[in-house]
C-alpha cells in the first residue's frame, strides 16, 4: 500500500515562518535520514505563545529560539517526547522565559510505570514540571490543547490538538514525508496500531508532524499509515513461509531499495513487528530464528 508522501517540503532554516492564523514554525537546522529537512519548532498563539518540541539544545539553535520569540511571552512547552531532536532545548528555554513545560513523562516512563527497562537513547536529562494524560486539558491565553496519548514510536509520546484549528501536533507518531521507527523495549508496535486507530477515529483538520510539512488529509493519510504496518506483517508471513527466519534475511528482501543508513532502524521495526505477532499467536522465536506458528 503506497503511502502518498509528500517530500517537497521547504523552510528556511532557524527562521521564525508563519503557517497559519496562529501557528508559526522554526525550522532547526539539523537535517539527516531521521529528521528530514530538520526539527520543525511550533510556536502557537499571539502575545502569549506555546512552544511544541523546542529541539536539540544547541547554542545557535536556542539563539534562533529566542529571536523567534523576541517580542512574546512564552507560557506553556509543550513536549511530544524525549528523543534528542525534540526535547532537549526545554531545558534552556525554561530557564530563559520562566515557562514550565508539559508531557507525558520522562524518558521511557510509559513502560518504566509497568517495570519495563527500557533503552537509553532519548533525552534522560528531560522531566516534566507538569504531568499531562490522556483527554487532558491545557489552556492558554487564545490557545487551548487536548492532550492525546499516542504510545508505539515511544511510550511517552503525546499529540497536542489545537482546538482553536482543529490540528493536531503529531510529533513523530504520523510524519507526512516518511514511516515512523518503531524500536523496542520502548517503541511497541500494538500500541502504535492501537494508537493509529486512535487518531483515524478524531475529525482533525490537519496534522503538524515535527519533521516535514503538515498533512492536509488526515484520515486517508493514517488509513494509508495502517494498511502500510498490515503489509509489512503480510510481508513477513511470507519471508516465514519461504524459510527466511532471522531478521537481518528479512530485512535484506523486505527493505531492498531502502537507504542502507535506516537499514538498522528497520531491522528494529520488523522485530517491532514480530513481538505483535508472537502477542498475537501468529509467529514463534527459538533465539534468533522466527516461525510461523
Amino acid at each position: 500500500m503506497a503511502i502518498p508522501f509528500d517530500r517537497s517540503f521547504s523552510a528556511p532554516y532557524e527562521t521564525g515562518e508563519r503557517v497559519s492564523p496562529l501557528i508559526s514554525r522554526v525550522l532547526t537546522d539539523n537535517p539527516g535520514p531521521f529528521t528530514f529537512k530538520g526539527t520543525g519548532v511550533y510556536i502557537v498563539g499571539n502575545e502569549d505563545v506555546a512552544v511544541i518540541d523546542p529541539g536539540p539544545d544547541t547554542t545557535a539553535h536556542v539563539e534562533a529560539l529566542k529571536r523567534a520569540l523576541e517580542g512574546r511571552r512564552v507560557t506553556h512547552i509543550l513536549v511530544t517526547h524525549t528523543h534528542s531532536d525534540h526535547s532537549p532545548a526545554a531545558a534552556p528555554l525554561k530557564a530563559w522565559s520562566g515557562a514550565a513545560t508539559y508531557a507525558f513523562g520522562p524518558h521511557g516512563s510509559g513502560k518504566l510505570d509497568d517495570g519495563v527497562k527500557v533503552e537509553e537513547g532519548g533525552d534522560m536529562a528531560f522531566m516534566p514540571d507538569v504531568r499531562v494524560r490522556d483527554g487532558d486539558v491545557i489552556e492558554g491565553n487564545g490557545f487551548t490543547f487536548e492532550c492525546v496519548h499516542t504510545p508505539g514510536h515511544t511510550s511517552n509520546h503525546m499529540c497536542f490538538a489545537l482546538r482553536q484549528e482543529q490540528a493536531l501536533f503529531t510529533g513523530d507518531h504520523v510524519m507526512g514525508w516518511s514511516t515512523t521507527v518503531v524500536t523496542p523495549p520502548d517503541g511497541d508496535m500494538a500500541e502504535y496500531m492501537a494508537s493509529l486507530k486512535k487518531l483515524l477515529a478524531r475529525d482533525d483538520r490537519v496534522l503538524y508532524p515535527t519533521h516535514g510539512g503538515p498533512v492536509r488529509e488526515p484520515k486517508a493519510f493514517i488509513q494509508a499509515y495502517i494498511d502500510h504496518r498490515l503489509e509489512r506483517e503480510a510481508q513477513i508471513i511470507a519471508c516465514l513461509h519461504d524459510g527466511i527466519a532471522t531478521i537481518p534475511e528479512m530485512v535484506a528482501r523486505m527493505y531492498a531499495d531502502v537507504d542502507k543508513r535506516l537499514r538498522p532502524a528497520a531491522a528494529r521495526s520488523v522485530l517491532a513487528h514480530l513481538i505483535w505477532m508472537e502477542q498475537k499467536g501468529v509467529a514463534a522465536r527459538a533465539g534468533d530464528v522466527w516461525r510461523l506458528c
